[in-house]
């Protein structure tokens, strides 16, 4: 069961812009967590039903638009879609005070562009979190322009550290290969698991049966990797006995061109994609 963290030092306001999947599962984190409820304020035209209910249950304003929202914040957290930033940005500059940081999880949108909307020497910061963040195990890296302050950075990354684990890069640049990686990465490996039932299928497996072994071998070995300090590299070499089936399993995997070459291919066209949408 993934772990939430048992309380919050955050203490200033939060302004929460977009409740949809990601921006619904920080707000149900930080909640889990023991943030204020009266200290979180969240701002979306067409809330969730599940969002209602945590507003009645929790007692946190939720608003139709900014104008709605009637405290400077220390955080912004703008969670809508990257094509409706610069619809959303304009609205949202009024909130930014002398010691509020914007923080983005939209994909794509560099912090330059976020700037030309909430104005000069304003502190961003640009995280990428991905999807198994809705239930606490994601992987969120982010980026801070040079004016946010270490204070503000510590404030991001525990509200970040609400659903997963929190790195930062001092290069916005790599936030491509960012993406390719941990954003798309969770694809890949349902991919995997899908390939792995259907030749399962093939060597004459009911579809049931091949579909539950594996998924569950997926989920095994994700565990094993996340309870073991052992590279994963040291792991696959430890259940690959010599002359066994696994090495012959390997021996086409590994082949020229085989799995390695295929997965930096398709993590360089994910990166070639994040830099068209960034413009």
């Amino acid at each position: 069961m993934p772990e939430y963290p048992d309380s919050f030092s955050v203490t200033e306001p939060i302004v929460l812009v977009g409740a949809g999947r990601m921006g619904g599962a920080m707000l149900r984190a930080w909640l889990r967590g023991g943030l204020d409820p009266e200290q979180i304020f969240v701002v979306d035209p067409g809330a969730p039903a599940e969002t209602v209910a945590l507003r009645d249950e929790h007692g946190f304003s939720i608003a139709v638009d900014p104008e709605g929202v009637t405290t400077v914040p220390g955080v912004i957290v703008i969670a809508v879609k990257p094509q409706q930033m610069d619809n959303v940005l304009p609205g949202i500059a009024h909130l930014m005070g002398g010691q509020t940081v914007a923080m983005s999880i939209a994909a794509g949108r560099t912090v330059e562009s976020i700037a030309r909307h909430l104005g000069p020497n304003r502190p961003i910061v640009r995280a990428m979190p991905n999807t198994p963040a809705a239930i606490g195990r994601g992987m969120t890296v982010a980026y801070a322009n040079a004016d946010v302050t270490p204070e503000q950075a510590r404030m991001c990354s525990e509200l970040l550290g609400a659903v997963g684990e929190v790195g930062w890069i001092e290069d916005e640049s790599l936030m491509d290969a960012v993406t390719g990686v941990s954003g798309s990465g969770p694809a890949y490996v349902f991919l995997l698991t899908e390939c792995l039932a259907d030749a399962g299928v093939e060597a004459g497996l009911p579809r049931d049966l091949a579909e539950q072994l594996a998924r569950v071998t997926v989920q095994g070995a994700g565990a094993l990797m996340e309870a073991s300090d052992t590279p994963a590299a040291k792991l696959r070499e430890n259940v690959t006995s010599p002359g066994g089936t696994t090495e012959a399993a390997l021996a086409e995997l590994m082949s020229e061109p085989g799995l390695r070459d295929l997965m930096k291919r398709a993590v360089a066209a994910a990166v070639r994609r994040s830099k068209e949408l960034s413009g």
